[in-house]
């Protein structure tokens, strides 16, 4: 994903590519506000390394996390569970999630290990994520770290729905397996968050808006 080596309309149509969908369709969004992370389902000791994560990926976009947000309190919502079934006992969840019943039938007959849902503001921006995890043997063997440094890159924009399908955002450094943001990931972050951008956009050519702003970061 985004290496060095992509220049000019070579990188701006990889970058058009995270941000197409299977549809065909081209949207790019962005938080328009701060995220306010909160994290159910978990202990203590894991959420250290967790709102770690969080930080390191939101410095990447140039953000700082609040502790609330003024009109929801927490915007960006995380729910651990070990089956999806146990949603539906999570109190008040189909107030942010419409059809709950339907989406943990349509979670469950996929296999799906995770789900993230957004909701927007009147202009297209980013208002709030709940993303949901199921602690499945695949997820349970990535370290929270880990995890949650990938699961906050895929919530801080509205990719493609294919576009980690065949590569991850990050990669492992050194012997000691610690896992980082990739640089042109890291870069891209920082572009999609330049305050001359729309906070959202269905128009293609902010993919070379973009790119512009990433060949000058990788040169």
């Amino acid at each position: 994903m985004l290496t060095p080596r992509s220049a000019g309309e070579d990188l701006a149509e990889e970058i058009a590519a995270l941000f197409t969908r299977a549809d065909g369709s081209f949207r790019f969004a962005r938080w328009g506000c701060t995220p306010a992370p909160v994290v159910f389902g978990t202990d203590d000791a894991t959420l250290v390394p967790m709102r770690a994560a969080m930080e390191e990926v939101a410095g990447h976009a140039g953000l700082a996390l609040a502790e609330t947000d003024p009109e929801l309190g927490s915007n960006f919502i995380v729910f651990f569970c070990a089956h999806w079934a146990d949603l539906s006992d999570v109190p008040h969840l189909e107030r942010l999630l419409p059809e709950l019943g339907g989406l943990i039938s349509r979670l469950e007959a996929a296999g799906a290990n995770q789900y993230r849902h957004f909701r927007f503001s009147g202009g297209g921006a980013i208002r709030a994520c709940i993303l949901l995890l199921r602690q499945d043997e695949h997820l349970a063997a990535v370290p929270a770290h880990t995890l949650m440094l990938s699961q906050t890159v895929q919530s801080l924009l509205l990719w493609s729905d294919t576009a980690f399908r065949e590569t991850s955002a990050l990669h492992i450094l050194g012997e000691g397996r610690v896992a980082a943001v990739k640089p042109g990931c890291a870069a891209l972050l920082r572009a999609a968050y330049d305050p001359a951008l729309p906070d959202a956009s269905a128009d293609r050519a902010t993919a070379l808006r973009l790119a512009a702003r990433i060949g000058l970061r990788l040169s």
